[in-house]
């Protein structure tokens, strides 16, 4: 039975979803692409927060699993928003080195668009995210044994994804290079 005690509990856990919903709804319309590439990325500012220009990021991504086929891998798309935050709060686009170690069945994300099409019938949903990481200087790279284990030679890759002998060595080398890995 609802007594009025009852209805104030549910008038005021219906105001507060409520009131958390629009506060929500508006922080996801800050929400934004850029500065640096503008069709994927989308960031938030964080009021009161900036970095120095002269800040130095050498991170590497590890993506091993995929969106599925047809679909935007969007552990691809972490890196174009950790240029975009991180352009947009202050940081100087060159001094943003990373680095995309794909291996597993996300090696399959990588296939060029001959490739990708002749395999899944439609075009490559990742292409255009991985030539915009390309243009601003993000290695990307492809584990050469899930690449043989998912029968992908160099020449069906997307134009300008390099080909090492694993995902290991490669982490090895960039580890060697001063390069951290992103744990997302």
């Amino acid at each position: 039975m609802f007594n009025v005690k009852n209805i104030n509990l549910v008038v005021c856990c219906f105001i507060t979803l409520f009131g958390f919903s629009l506060s929500a709804s508006a922080q996801m319309s800050a929400f934004n692409y850029g500065p640096v590439i503008s069709n994927f990325g989308k960031h938030a500012p964080v009021m009161g927060h900036s970095l120095s220009e002269d800040s130095e990021f050498k991170v590497a991504f590890d993506v091993a699993s995929t969106s599925g086929a047809v679909t935007l891998n969007r552990k691809f798309e972490s890196l174009a928003r950790f240029i975009n935050m991180h352009a947009a709060a202050g940081v100087k686009k060159e001094n943003i080195r990373l680095a995309l170690v794909v291996h597993g069945k996300a090696t399959l994300d990588l296939l060029n668009e001959a490739s990708y099409r002749a395999k899944y019938n439609a075009s490559n949903p990742n292409e255009p995210l991985i030539k915009a990481l390309l243009e601003n200087n993000v290695q990307v790279i492809v584990c050469g044994q899930s690449a043989a284990a998912n029968a992908v030679k160099s020449s069906q890759l997307i134009e300008g994804v390099e080909m090492q002998l694993s995902a290991m060595t490669a982490h090895a080398l960039l580890q060697q290079k001063g390069y951290t890995v992103n744990p997302f």
